[in-house]
């Protein structure tokens, strides 16, 4: 299988282009929640690969405008590069899309392959994924307890840098699950300093920052973010889904995309164990 069988096609994607400015590739990070964004440049007709503009970018240059100052170069496969060897690129780099560019077409960008194409491949048994979830899952994982104001769960999953917390109930036991998705669906952007309204924080609250705000699994710049100080538990998906080490990696996959998600976590004996992300299932392909 091919990446050009798997990809997204440039007709669905939404990139920014030469000359531009910063508030493009905000604007499509806030509707689309991604974490980078294609740069083209229109050339005798052609949109011409130029690199990816990435939430690292604009964090760490937060004063620059110019999209050309922006880009960055990062390594592209071809429509015709096997699946697997995409996988393996996403993995060693991790990287969660990667351009999609025939150097034999005047480098026009032709798409953009992703961990979710990937992981839907495996869930439809277009490419391997007989190993169990038991060796591919992470030991490593992030937890926050139930009583915890969501302010404070925000930031233990930004500092964590994973896109989720396991919540733990007064028994140490798991008692849910909360993501940046959930946490962004209850906060308030505030765009400008000129309407916050009474109920946004100022500037000295403990909830309000200037800087980075988690959306899904990426980052933009915002001015300020209201977070409800509520306990974890108010929010939290309590029905947690699971799954067993002696699973395989398609049945991790078919259960991703069939509800949803990105993380399952890995239980054994009734006992939490580990995490079982989905770029964790690309190293079994």
């Amino acid at each position: 299988m091919n990446v050009a069988d798997a990809m997204t096609p440039r007709d669905e994607l939404v990139t920014v282009e030469l000359p531009g400015t910063r508030d493009d590739v905000l604007t499509y990070l806030q509707d689309y929640g991604f974490s980078s964004v294609p740069v083209t440049k229109a050339v005798d007709g052609v949109d011409v690969y130029r690199g990816i503009i990435s939430r690292d970018s604009l964090i760490e240059r937060p004063d620059e405008d110019q999209l050309a100052l922006l880009t960055r170069e990062v390594e592209t496969v071809t429509p015709d590069t096997d699946i697997l060897d995409a996988a393996a690129h996403m993995v060693d780099n991790d990287a969660r899309r990667v351009p999609v560019v025939d150097p034999a077409d005047d480098d026009e960008l032709d798409g953009i392959i992703t961990v979710t194409d990937v992981v839907r491949a495996i869930a439809r048994e277009q490419i391997p994924g007989g190993a169990q979830v038991g060796e591919l899952a992470t030991r490593d994982i992030n937890t926050t307890y139930v009583g915890t104001p969501l302010t404070v769960a925000e930031r233990e999953i930004y500092h964590a840098n994973v896109p989720y917390t396991v919540v733990l109930d007064d028994d140490g036991e798991m008692t849910g699950m909360l993501t940046e998705v959930d946490i962004v669906e209850i906060a308030r952007v505030v765009e400008g300093e000129d309407d916050t309204g009474e109920s946004i924080a100022e500037q000295d609250s403990e909830w309000a920052w200037e800087g980075v705000k988690a959306v899904g699994n990426s980052y933009f710049p915002t001015r300020n973010v209201e977070i409800p100080a509520e306990p974890v538990a108010e929010i939290m998906t309590g029905d947690v889904i699971t799954i067993s080490k002696t699973k395989t990696a398609t049945d991790a996959a078919q259960t991703m995309i069939s509800n949803e998600i990105e993380q399952i976590p890995l239980v054994s004996g009734g006992e939490l164990i580990g995490i079982v992300r989905d770029i964790d299932l690309l190293e079994g392909c």
